[in-house]
């Protein structure tokens, strides 16, 4: 046998063995402290998702890294928009879905097959200070649609898998600002872009269009959504279905007196996460009720204000689990105008996700309702400590690794997932 065919032959094999194995081999995205962009990983898997293509979320491992079937373009987007991933072989990848499968380990594997489809209930006069998730959707470049009170009110919503709330309160009282920004342009633009929607939909009262908006949604949860939402649209959404039996309101608000004994008439049996709080009546206070930690949270100071997150079983309580996969357990606190909760007003059945350590301030929960989920987390922005009205928005540039971000990011890929054994 000469020389030449042997080598022939060789490259014949080499060809046969490289053709058996490289539909095994991987892209890992790993998502611990060597990942350089964090944020921007999320919207790489989103988009393989919208192409139909599958990834597997690697619970607990190596940060909650990700892991796809490899191919030439999944490594240019990579490269495109600066995220760090290894090539993994079929042997490799076997050892790794080995791994979070053992039983020993507190790791599991979470299929993500479709993207969910997002939708973002904000305002059209878009208030002069920013919202952390649309932050978050653009920089990560995943799609959302925009919608409003007349959009939820004609069932828009059931074309959305993933629904977030701009920071919106939904107790009608335009963020309780009369007292500090009451003639200023935006809060007066603001306030008559409510009442004229109101006006035009059927409703005398910006309350009471507000609380229509909170019913449809509640319908929409129980139908099988997925809700998320950050400050003043965590606590007002429950404040508004507490009070729908009264008005918390004052004159400057609704043009009309709030009802003395409004705290004795609330009615939590409707409410998504929260019980037993009072509203704080005095239309000039800036909280809307006891169960806001932002007068707390001053004593603590920015530089002590962080909160852990629980840590959970992965493979019995996997969603959970996927809601805080991070790089870090502890998370820097943010203030807003809803901070975080008490614990002690927060639903049995609620399931705390984060809260400051050796305190009673929670600051991410999660819950269900009917067949859908809600997810809650406290403050305005994670990079931002005290946001304030006029503040210039944040640059993710200068945050791509915030776990707190990756909170945010986590939600939006909570949809996509179905539990299923693996076969490598």
């Amino acid at each position: 046998m000469g020389r030449g065919f042997r080598i022939l032959v060789l490259i014949v094999l080499l060809f046969i063995t490289a053709s058996n194995v490289f539909p095994q081999a991987k892209v890992l995205i790993n998502m611990d402290l060597q990942q350089s962009n964090h944020l921007k990983a999320y919207g790489v898997v989103y988009r393989l998702l919208m192409k139909n293509r599958p990834v597997d979320w690697l619970l607990n491992y190596r940060g909650g890294s990700f892991m796809i079937n490899y191919s030439k373009d999944i490594e240019d987007e990579c490269s495109r928009v600066g995220v760090s991933y290894e090539l993994i072989n079929g042997t490799e990848a076997a050892q790794i879905y080995a791994e979070t499968e053992d039983e020993k380990n507190n790791m599991e594997t979470v299929r993500l097959e479709t993207a969910a489809k997002i939708a973002v209930y904000v305002p059209p006069n878009t208030l002069p200070w920013d919202d952390a998730v649309r932050l978050a959707l653009e920089y990560a470049e995943i799609p959302y649609d925009s919608l409003w009170d007349a959009e939820v009110l004609q069932d828009k919503l059931k074309n959305f898998d993933w629904l977030h709330l701009h920071h919106e309160d939904f107790t009608g009282q335009y963020g309780k600002f009369f007292g500090t920004f009451g003639t200023s342009h935006w809060y007066i633009t603001q306030k008559t872009a409510n009442e004229e929607m109101a006006k035009r939909l059927g409703f005398a009262k910006v309350s009471k269009l507000k609380l229509a908006v909170v019913k449809k949604l509640n319908e929409y949860v129980a139908k099988g959504g997925f809700l998320f939402t950050m400050c003043s649209g965590t606590d007002t959404y429950d404040i508004a279905l507490a009070s729908q039996y009264t008005d918390i309101c004052e004159s400057m608000y609704d043009g009309d007196p709030a009802d003395p004994e409004a705290n004795n008439k609330l009615d939590y049996s409707d409410c998504l996460a929260f019980e037993n709080f009072k509203i704080i009546m005095n239309p000039y206070v800036y909280e809307y009720s006891d169960l806001d930690i932002t007068d707390q949270i001053l004593y603590i100071g920015q530089a002590n204000d962080y909160f852990r997150l629980v840590d959970f079983s992965a493979k019995y309580d996997p969603v959970p689990t996927m809601l805080n996969q991070s790089h870090t357990s502890l998370i820097k606190g943010t203030m807003g105008q809803t901070s975080g909760f008490k614990k002690q007003f927060i639903k049995k059945n609620v399931t705390i996700l984060g809260l400051n350590e050796n305190t009673d301030f929670v600051r991410y929960i999660h819950g269900n309702y009917g067949k859908g989920t809600f997810t809650f987390y406290g403050g305005h922005d994670p990079e931002d400590y005290q946001h304030l009205v006029g503040d210039p928005p944040t640059n993710l540039d200068y945050y791509k690794n915030s776990p707190g971000y990756r909170l945010i990011l986590n939600n939006v890929l909570f949809p996509s997932a179905k539990k299923k054994k693996l076969k490598t």
